[in-house]
């Protein structure tokens, strides 16, 4: 006796008027109905409720910037995880916000000043920042517009801005905090610089690309004291301090600790050992400049050598001499005819192609600058973030990611938290004319009193972006959302910002929140790519524009390709094929369902128990009921793209091509039966459309509701395993679909129309499948045999015999001599192919790829056969 399955008790409308347009028509649907999901407050999250909380927090886009596809993306998988928490019972919050976006707003700004032929300077820093915020009100945020197209189920009671009043008081807290730990210092480094944006720039905002420059060799000093160095920046030799060579190599041994001239100057250098130089590469000599190299930095302070500027924040050479006030590009010319003339020039490549920093913002070659810059000691901070992972305090998913995140942990440097902007948190330091050094936390009085000044610089917006998880929530203040809401439980963001903006995260919230981490676990994902898994570049002209597919597919075909493609960690490559598929799908389950409620699919009053249940019934639910166990196990590993491809084939394959068809023949039948079997249907659609929600909410909720007169799908259950498994069933319907297959195959075979409809004989002794007869030969559209009934070819399958009179149906001798010239050509491609696999000489000089085509053509050539030698045995003889 198999369990009974799970009763719910329903109630819906009435099934024969079910309100449905004949098609689906998203643009009519979406809009209205997610302004309709906020007015409800479905996605406001509570800190008063007693469910458990289930909280993320979105990674915060740039005020500036407008939804990619990479957005829609992740937004879609951190959607889907809050609408199944909210449906499983949890208070869940999905917080959403901006970021201030430093450098890319300022840059906007001072562009639209340099239409007006101003620059920042003209207005002073307090008016160019209040017209940064006016640029803000009326431009920024286009993308929290576009969120709502894509569906986010966000808590936008909750919107937050990095710059808001109470985001700003978090930055000031913990920059206080930190410096009063002496975990924030103020240092001379060597930096990222942008000579464009006049500013420090952090890691994650240099894009390397392979530029064509020059690497030219050139000999410093005289006769035996000469030695040849190699740069593509000869520029940077005025500001040259040493030579270094390794210690162990017998070239240079006899140089080491003497000094040598330094050309185009009147400068002698010194030639160091230091084991950071390559022996193997090159001359085994590099020259050291220390004021513009981040290794030859290092190389100075170990040998205590001089650092000497020679390029101002523009770019340009400010050494005394005939290259002064040249740009950094001219005077590399300059310089390299200069020692040209000298007869230093030993080797030029060109063009030599290597790997150059750019700004990512305004795409210009980023110098290495030495600068007095503000820094935090992330020692400790990274010991503490990189522990949390260790012990098991938060997981990162897939486990296989958690490599990179400790090689970066674990070898930090100091991080540059100082930027030369006006737009951002201003860094809360005054300085006083004696030079005194006083930092001033949230609600202190600066000092007061001639000569102090405070900081001009601002913090770098990853900063703030740290802060992220907890600041959002209220801290430093101990809120109500504070407790109720953090930790948050899962962070899912790109494999690419784990290094920035993941460490910082885990940094920060481990130290302001003594010990507690902010997240249980990091979920990282792949990088939207086109179809072809190349990155999506504007100058590769591959694009797309999420918007666009919305406005043609609906926001669900574009949700459901994005969760389809989505392994963890692993790239997700997308066409606008794949968005079409996705929106047949969505078309799929509209007309399937509205087909389904014509023909009395119903959730009123309980399901009927297992013993009144139909095989074919008791199938579909046993199938419901695994795949609901499927998806709720894929969820919970965060396989977005298993579960998504289990739904879809649970629906279209199982639901709609096979139980709807199958149940027809009960349905035009009427009687007890046909309502036992509406009700299994109604149960089916209703905890389908449940499962799919999540990924596809606009359709689901627009089905469901009038599916089941329920409020929303939104605020539905989510479905659980009621248990009830029927394994007989299950192979007996199996059956059923193997020789539906079989003769739907063999019919296609033939030449026959899907539609024409031919005598035959069902012989099913010895099976189960009876009482399926009428549903079987309505799918195949087989007629009872008349007396005039003479089987012209008969099919085994599965135990069964099906005889067919094709007499009538098609015109043999034309078909025998079709199939005949087909078998005829699968003959000679097999007497080709055969030969030239037995043909030694060939094989020795062929391609692998083209001797595996032939063997792949000998294979189908093969089966070609076999399937017409068939075919044409199964012909009436004439």
């Amino acid at each position: 006796m198999t369990q009974n399955p799970q009763q719910r008790p329903a109630s819906g409308p009435n099934a024969s008027d079910p309100h449905l347009p004949t098609q689906y028509k998203p643009a009519d649907v979406e809009g209205p109905l997610y302004e309709r999901w906020v007015e409800r407050g479905y996605f406001t999250a509570s800190t008063e409720s007693d469910k458990p909380p289930y909280t993320i927090v979105i990674p915060p886009p740039n005020v500036t910037g407008s939804l990619h596809l990479g957005h829609a993306f992740q937004h879609t998988l951190m959607d889907a995880l809050t609408r199944r928490k909210r449906m499983q019972g949890y208070e869940a919050l999905w917080l959403p916000g901006m970021d201030h976006a430093g450098i890319a707003t300022q840059n906007k700004v001072e562009q639209q000043l340099a239409d007006e032929g101003k620059s920042r300077h003209d207005l002073g820093r307090e008016a160019f920042v209040e017209r940064v915020w006016q640029w803000k009100e009326e431009y920024g945020g286009r993308i929290l517009g576009q969120m709502r197209r894509l569906g986010d189920g966000v808590d936008w009671s909750r919107e937050r801005f990095t710059m808001d009043e109470g985001l700003s008081k978090s930055v000031l807290t913990i920059f206080k905090k930190l410096y009063d730990d002496e975990l924030i210092y103020r240092a001379e480094r060597i930096i990222n610089w942008c000579p464009r944006c006049l500013t420090a720039i952090s890691d994650i905002e240099v894009d390397y690309q392979d530029d064509d420059g020059e690497l030219v060799s050139m000999r410093y000093g005289e006769g035996e004291d000469s030695i040849v160095v190699a740069t593509t920046r000869a520029e940077t030799m005025l500001g040259d301090t040493a030579v270094a060579v390794h210690p162990d190599d017998e070239r240079y041994r006899h140089l080491v600790g003497r000094r040598i001239k330094l050309p185009l100057t009147d400068r002698t250098i010194p030639v160091v050992a230091d084991t950071h130089v390559d022996p193997e590469f090159g001359t085994g000599a590099v020259k050291v400049t220390p004021a513009h190299d981040p290794n030859d930095f290092e190389i100075g302070r170990r040998h205590d050598l001089e650092s000497i500027t020679v390029l101002d924040e523009r770019g340009v050479i400010t050494a005394h001499g005939p290259f002064q006030g040249l740009d950094r590009f001219e005077a590399r010319s300059a310089i390299v005819a200069a020692l040209r003339e000298q007869d230093r020039i030993v080797a030029e490549k060109r063009p030599y192609t290597h790997s150059v920093g750019h700004c990512s913002r305004c795409k210009t070659t980023l110098e290495p600058r030495l600068s007095m810059q503000w820094w935090v000691s992330v020692g400790p901070l990274a010991q503490a973030a990189g522990d949390a992972v260790r012990d098991g305090r938060v997981a990162i998913h897939p486990e296989e990611m958690s490599k990179r995140y400790f090689d970066w942990v674990d070898n930090m440097h100091d991080w540059c938290i100082s930027r030369q902007l006006w737009w951002g948190h201003r860094i809360p330091v005054w300085y006083g004319p004696n030079g005194e050094e006083v930092c001033v936390g949230p609600g202190e009085e600066p000092p007061a009193g001639e000569g102090w000044t405070q900081e001009t610089d601002v913090l770098d917006t990853w900063f703030s972006s740290g802060l992220w998880p907890f600041s959002t929530l209220g801290w430093p203040e101990r809120t109500a959302e504070l407790e109720k809401f953090y930790p948050t439980d899962v962070l899912l963001t790109g494999h690419d910002i784990i290094f920035f903006w993941v460490a910082r995260m885990m940094m920060f919230g481990l130290y302001a929140m003594d010990g507690q981490a902010p997240f249980h676990t990091i979920a990282l994902t792949g990088l939207v790519r086109d179809e072809h898994g190349k990155k999506m570049s504007k100058s590769f002209g591959n694009v797309v524009d999420p918007l666009d597919w919305m406005d043609a597919y609906g926001a669900d075909a574009v949700r459901f390709t994005l969760a389809r493609g989505a392994n963890p960690g692993a790239d997700v490559p997308i066409g606008e094929d794949w968005v079409q598929a996705s929106r047949n799908f969505a078309n799929k389950i509209w007309n399937a369902t509205r087909f389904a409620m014509m023909n009395g699919a119903t959730v009123e009053g309980e399901l009927p128990p297992a013993e009144k249940l139909s095989a074919t019934d008791r199938w579909i639910l046993s199938r419901l009921n695994e795949t609901v166990a499927a998806v709720d196990a894929f969820y919970e590993d965060y396989q977005f793209a298993r579960l998504s491809d289990a739904l879809y084939h649970f629906a279209w394959d199982e639901v709609f091509d096979w139980y709807v068809e199958l149940s027809k023949t009960t349905f035009q039948a009427g009687g007890e039966a046909a309502e036992v079997s509406q009700r299994v249907l109604g149960e089916v659609l209703d905890v389908t459309l449940r499962l799919l929600h999540p990924i596809v909410p606009f359709v689901t909720d627009t089905l469901w509701t009038t599916l089941t007169g329920g409020e929303s799908v939104v605020i539905a259950d989510w479905p659980k395993d009621s248990g009830f498994r029927d394994a007989a069933a299950e192979r007996e319907i199996e059956t059923v679909r193997q020789v539906v297959t079989e003769v739907r195959r063999f019919r296609s075979d033939q030449g026959l129309q899907p539609g024409q409809r031919v005598p035959a004989r069902l012989d099913l002794a010895g099976t189960a499948l009876a009482p399926h007869e009428a549903a079987m030969r309505s799918l195949l559209r087989l007629q009872e045999p008349g007396d005039d009934f003479a089987a012209t070819a008969s099919l085994p399958v599965a135990g069964a015999k099906v005889a067919l009179d094709l007499s009538g149906a098609i015109d043999v001798e034309a078909e025998r001599k079709r199939l005949t010239k087909d078998l005829a050509a699968a003959e000679k491609e097999k007497t080709q192919t055969t030969a030239k696999l037995n043909n030694e000489a060939f094989l020795a000089k062929a391609p692998d790829q083209v001797v595996d085509k032939i063997r792949v053509r000998l294979s189908t050539a093969e089966a070609d056969i076999e399937r017409i030698t068939a075919q044409l045995a199964a012909l009436p003889q004439g």
